[in-house]
């Protein structure tokens, strides 16, 4: 109550002073005018003159401001009614809205230049993150399809009573690493929403990193021995503090690519380095490389490589974008360097805190 009485005190205030200059004006300029004339009306007739003439100064500069206030107020109801709209459109998924902003209102720490920007920068992101998600549906279908096409023909081909005992092996050979393939594109899209949950566990501690590498590689023996693979290890003693089960999955899978794709009698070679107190670890193979235009792509989901990587080797295109994902979380790079059938080299950095 207090409150209103004073806001009514202050606004007859305003309307009195106001109305005062008004009448101060009328007077000095019929004040003028009579000098200027050479005449002079009787006081009553000056005093209604000036009376009138305040009274027209004031009506003319309340229509004025009004007019102004008026504009600028059917300018930002239309402003915000356009952010409204906008927000509704986003709402129903399309992401190709874009607001344009008020004249006068358009440099850089303008708030309402803010609120345009900062919407058409939401609205872009969302776009994107619209359009990643419709490629991650398909390519989940496409590599979901694919197998489960391969398991129905030749489970439909075992009906045929007159096959040989070696084709129905054959057959359920092929049917067994179509499953397989199933089975590992479920567990890396297990992986990847883990590793981007934000509830996802992050357990840090210390431990001998060239330890973990040597164990990662006799882990791997009996394939690396199959293809008669010489393994080179040049590993400095170093100590990381990392997630170790999460860097076990990196150093697998990058093991496992260099293995897959290295000839019989190649070799992978395996270094860690200390440089500026900066941990690297480098996994090269003499294998079948991969093309320069290739390797912009290398880390993005279910991207494969033409020639280094194929169907008859069995992956989904997500092992690599794991390793990153993992990397990045350490906050280190995975860099990537490679001529076609020359050999390719995985650069890890982990940089010093």
């Amino acid at each position: 109550m207090n409150r209103t009485r004073w806001t009514k005190v202050l606004a007859f205030s305003v309307f009195m002073v106001s109305l005062s200059l008004c009448w101060s004006a009328a007077f000095f300029i019929t004040d003028f005018l009579y000098n200027l004339l050479n005449i002079r009306p009787n006081t009553f007739l000056v005093q209604l003159i000036n009376s009138l003439f305040g009274f027209f100064i004031f009506g003319c500069v309340v229509f004025v401001l009004t007019r102004i206030f008026s504009r600028e107020h059917q300018k930002f109801a239309e402003f915000f009614q356009s952010i409204i709209n906008a927000m509704k459109q986003i709402s129903r998924g399309n992401y190709n809205v874009r607001l344009g902003k008020i004249p006068g209102h358009d440099h850089p720490g303008d708030p309402f230049a803010e609120i345009v920007d900062n919407l058409n920068y939401m609205s872009k992101e969302l776009g994107q993150m619209e359009k990643m998600r419709q490629e991650f549906v398909s390519n989940v279908s496409h590599e979901i399809q694919s197998p489960l096409t391969s398991i129905s023909g030749f489970a439909r081909a075992l009906r045929n009573e007159k096959l040989r005992y070696s084709e129905r092996l054959h057959y359920l050979s092929i049917i067994e690493a179509e499953s397989q393939r199933l089975s590992n594109l479920s567990d890396n899209l297990l992986k990847l929403t883990y590793l981007e949950s934000s509830e996802q566990p992050f357990e840090l501690k210390e431990y001998r990193l060239d330890k973990q590498l040597q164990h990662v590689v006799l882990s791997c023996e009996p394939q690396w021995m199959e293809k008669q693979i010489d393994m080179e290890l040049s590993l400095e003693e170093a100590t990381i503090t990392a997630d170790k089960e999460l860097l076990d999955q990196v150093w697998m899978n990058l093991l496992s690519n260099a293995i897959k794709f290295t000839p019989n009698g190649g070799i992978i070679h395996i270094e860690i380095s200390i440089r500026n107190k900066n941990l690297i670890v480098a996994i090269s193979d003499n294998g079948v490389g991969i093309a320069e235009e290739d390797q912009l792509h290398l880390f993005e989901r279910f991207y494969k490589a033409d020639k280094a990587r194929n169907r008859n080797t069995g992956g989904s295109g997500l092992g690599l974008s794991i390793v990153k994902k993992i990397i990045d979380m350490h906050h280190g790079t995975v860099t990537v360097e490679s001529k076609q059938d020359e050999g390719t080299t995985f650069t890890i950095t982990f940089f010093k805190k």
